[in-house]
C-alpha cells in the first residue's frame, strides 16, 4: 500500500518560491551531466520505506496549506559529520494540489494515500498559468 510523506516547506513564501530555490539545485547538476534529482537530508530514516517507494509522494505544507507535491524516488543512507542521517531524494516535478490547511509540525510525518488531497485538474487554455494562479483557481474548484 503507498505511503507518502509531508514536510514543512521553511522559507518558501509561495510555490514559485518552491520551484526557483529547487531550480537553483538542479542547474550544476544539469550542467555535469548527472541526475536530475533532489534530495532533502533529514536525521531520521523512515522504517516504511517499501510503502513509500511503491509510488509515494513528498506533500510540501508551505504557508499553512498543503500546496505541492513530488514523487519520491530514494531513502538513501548518508553521513553528516560522522552522523548517520537519510537523504529523502524526489523528483524534480512539482505536482499542483487542491490546497488544504495543515498545522505546523517538526520534521516529516507519514501521510496515509486516503488523508491527501487531490491534484489540482489542469484545464485546456491554463498551461503557462503562474503556480499561484492554478493555485488559487483549484481552491476554487475552477480547475
Amino acid at each position: 500500500m503507498t505511503l507518502h510523506l509531508i514536510k514543512l516547506c521553511v522559507g518558501a513564501e509561495s510555490v514559485e518560491d518552491l520551484a526557483n530555490w529547487q531550480q537553483k539545485r538542479l542547474a550544476p547538476l544539469k550542467k555535469k551531466g548527472k541526475p536530475l534529482e533532489l534530495q532533502h537530508v533529514t536525521r531520521q530514516m523512515p522504517k516504511r520505506r517499501d510503502e513509500l517507494l511503491d509510488g509515494g509522494s513528498l506533500y510540501w505544507v508551505i504557508k499553512g496549506q498543503l500546496a505541492v507535491r513530488q514523487k519520491l524516488i530514494d531513502l538513501r543512507p548518508v553521513t553528516r559529520e560522522g552522523v548517520p542521517h537519510c537523504a529523502i531524494v524526489y523528483d524534480p516535478e512539482l505536482v499542483l494540489l487542491l490546497r488544504r490547511p495543515h498545522g505546523p509540525f517538526q520534521g516529516w510525518r507519514y501521510l496515509q494515500a486516503k488523508d491527501t488531497p487531490p491534484d489540482a485538474r489542469s484545464f485546456k487554455g491554463a498551461k503557462g498559468l503562474p503556480p499561484e494562479l492554478t493555485a488559487e483557481l483549484a481552491e476554487l474548484g475552477l480547475l
